[in-house]
């Protein structure tokens, strides 16, 4: 999945601070006759193989190349997971470009390529599954929505996943929390949270079991962030900055806002633009709130292959669509992917947008998320308040993603 974002997923390699267990980091010493203090842990993804040689791309920093011991021990682990209990012995020829490694790594004291002498290998098919597996279980039990109220003392807080329908969400000690930070809405940028740090108009993103009438929500993940939405109309573009300047409806003043790699834009065909304005304005079936339940949102943080983000959480970035419970006639997120792109250059002085950045000052702001030719649901102006709280927002393989694997090391919701 190389796109920039998807919506975020479970954290891929998240137990390496535990993998390599006493047991493990004394055997190396066995091996190599030196102190484990001496060697250092090296995590990322496998560039390229020549022999013994293995170069990894950390997470941050700059390539490093390893010479494989003989005598080093590589075991194949599942993603996700704590330690290496369970682990299968592979050999080093079983190890391909694009595989996720942790390498136990021991300086050479003549000063070329340090030695690795444990490998713990996630290979790229096994987080590709992992992937999909998440995915699916976004489509069937995650919700998106704006928060109304949070009772931090009791772990409850409510959302509103369109103008009608509000949902409970119940948390335990259990439930992992997240926030994404400020100026970002990749999963792999946010960090663990407090439900106390979010706050009402927040937009969240939440994966649990949901009850018969989708009311409540037993909650497992929760990602939560600040990102203001702006419904307006282009005053000018500016392709040598990378960025687009509009007249906000709510505030009735310009705001520029920056075009990256996470961003997304997507222009409506005119048929879909006046079918969604219609449904939202009824709230009729295919509308934010179907007749079974809470508008469907794309999770943050999906996966992507590479490793730099996109974020989405993870990753895109990174990339996964998630929903509410219930039966849903419309998953406004999933539809939107199937929109046409829409460049920079495709932007026109006039032309009405929706757009949906990260929180920040004025002119610091960073495209999310932009569809164009909204004229028919501005016109219907519930209908676009609708389509915010329905959290099509993050739903793009943009900046929601978080990595799975390769991009920024982990998944995301």
């Amino acid at each position: 999945m190389g796109r920039a974002r998807i919506a975020c997923l479970v954290v891929l390699f998240s137990g390496f601070g535990y993998v390599l267990a006493p047991t493990a980091r004394t055997a190396s010493a066995q091996q190599t006759g030196a102190q484990p203090a001496a060697a250092t842990r090296l995590v990322g993804s496998i560039t390229a193989i020549a022999g013994k040689s293995l170069t990894v791309k950390p997470d941050t920093g700059a390539p490093t190349t390893v010479t494989v011991a003989d005598n080093a021990r590589i075991l194949q682990t599942p993603p996700g997971v704590k330690t290496v209990a369970g682990a299968t012995p592979i050999q080093l020829t079983a190890l391909a470009v694009g595989d996720r490694v942790l390498a136990l790594v021991h300086p050479a004291a003549d000063g070329s390529a340090p030695t690795a002498t444990i490998l713990i290998v996630m290979t790229q098919a096994d987080i590709a599954k992992q992937h999909q597996a998440e995915q699916e279980d976004w489509q069937r039990r995650g919700v998106g929505g704006i928060v109304k109220t949070i009772d931090a003392a009791t772990g409850t807080l409510t959302i509103s996943t369109n103008q009608s329908h509000v949902l409970t969400i119940h948390t335990t000690p259990k439930t992992e929390v997240r926030r994404y930070a400020p100026a970002s809405i990749k999963f792999s940028d946010a960090t663990l949270s407090t439900l106390d740090q979010i706050r009402p108009g927040d937009q969240l993103r939440a994966l649990g079991d949901h009850n018969a009438d989708d009311t409540e929500m037993q909650a497992e993940e929760i990602v939560a962030g600040s990102f203001r939405n702006i419904a307006g109309t282009v005053v000018s573009t500016n392709p040598a900055a990378n960025t687009v300047t509009v007249t906000d409806f709510a505030t009735k003043k310009p705001v520029t806002l920056q075009i990256d790699a996470g961003s997304e834009m997507h222009k409506l065909p005119d048929m879909m633009a006046q079918t969604l304005a219609a449904r939202f304005k009824s709230g009729g079936p295919g509308g934010a709130q179907g007749p079974g339940g809470a508008q469907g949102a794309r999770a943050p943080g999906a996966p992507h292959a590479q490793s730099t983000a996109a974020p989405s959480p993870g990753g895109q970035g990174s990339p996964r669509p998630g929903a509410g419970g219930g039966q849903r006639a419309m998953n406004v997120s999933q539809m939107l992917q199937r929109t046409p792109i829409i460049q920079l250059a495709g932007l026109h002085k006039g032309d009405a947008v929706m757009i949906v950045a990260t929180q920040g000052t004025a002119g610091s702001l960073s495209v999310c998320t932009l569809l164009a030719n909204v004229e028919p649901i501005l016109r219907a102006s519930s209908a676009s308040q609708n389509l915010f709280s329905a959290s099509w927002n993050l739903g793009g393989q943009g900046g929601a993603s978080a990595a799975t694997g390769g991009g920024d090391a982990e998944g995301g919701p």
